[in-house]
């Protein structure tokens, strides 16, 4: 099933220059104008360890041969943001703090919304990324995982609400699966509806799924530049591998000539634009990286 495989512990030659430093925003700033970097002093990274920063790098980015069905490819406007299009169902910015738990972040933040979008506002929850890291057996906690098998596990399991379970693993070590919930509230899972997880891999048909269904996980390689990222549509332009990286995607549009996705990005606020970014789609290998489900209101609907 997998034929390729970028870890979140990958290291390369070029780990011996720290991802934050003058070589590497120089080499941004000589090689493209479409993206603006950071300063160095005031880059939110500028303190952490290259291990620190690599331990952000929670998703193994890996070729899914899985069958799935077809996304409808529809006729859609140039410029989409989901916060335009459903206004208070796209939920705030969060931080995995020192887990490499991109993976179970991207898709909880992505199903929260859906769920939202999915019933008109009358389930607006955010759901737990923590269940996903501390039950999710086939992945591997803070130490990473594939979002393919993240979407399985929203399916056949399915996670309970933050406020049931909510994220402590931020300190690096993930708690023990629950059961019931810490607020002695229902424990309720909320899940994908049965074979509905879709794997768009075409710019037309991630387009159409998010503007008809809204934002999906997707994720990247993650290369040292990125870390210095401020704005703009970023792209790959100089730095080493540090890992593979998921994300909520919840737009795109064109700017400056460039095709782009909008982005939501799990590092808190200090990151990028408020906490979102924009890359150029195709770009780092995120257009074969995007799932996302029908939600099953079935059971949850309030």
């Amino acid at each position: 099933m997998f034929k390729f495989v970028v870890a979140g512990t990958v290291a390369t030659a070029a780990m011996a220059l720290h991802p934050v430093s003058e070589e590497i925003v120089s080499a941004i700033r000589e090689r493209t104008q479409m993206w603006e970097a950071h300063d160095v002093e005031e880059n939110p990274f500028k303190n952490m360890t290259v291990e620190e920063l690599m331990g952000l790098m929670g998703t193994f980015i890996a070729e899914d041969n899985e069958i799935y069905p077809e996304v409808e490819v529809t006729a859609v406007p140039t410029n989409f943001d989901s916060r335009t299009q459903w206004p208070n169902y796209i939920h705030a910015i969060r931080d995995q703090k020192s887990c490499g738990s991109c993976w179970a972040f991207g898709a909880s933040e992505a199903l929260s919304d859906r769920f939202t979008i999915k019933t008109g506002g009358k389930t607006n929850v955010v759901l737990s990324p923590e269940d996903m890291v501390s039950c999710d057996t086939k992945d591997l906690g803070c130490s990473g995982g594939y979002i393919n098998r993240a979407w399985n596990y929203l399916t056949t399991s399915g996670i309970v609400s933050d406020d049931c379970f909510p994220y402590t693993a931020g300190s690096g070590k993930a708690p023990a699966c629950r059961s019931t919930c810490v607020d002695g509230k229902q424990f309720k899972k909320y899940k994908c509806k049965a074979n509905t997880v879709v794997h768009p891999t075409t710019a037309a048909a991630i387009k159409s799924e998010i503007y008809t269904n809204g934002p999906i996980e997707g994720a990247f390689t993650v290369y040292q530049d990125f870390m210095n990222y401020k704005s703009g549509v970023y792209y790959h332009t100089s730095g080493g591998v540090l890992g593979g990286h998921a994300i909520k995607v919840l737009g795109y549009g064109v700017e400056n000539g460039l095709n782009y996705w909008l982005c939501a990005n799990s590092w808190g606020t200090s990151f990028g634009i408020n906490g979102f970014f924009k890359i150029k789609q195709g770009d780092s290998g995120i257009d074969q990286q995007m799932y996302g489900c029908t939600p099953d209101i079935s059971t949850v609907a309030e």
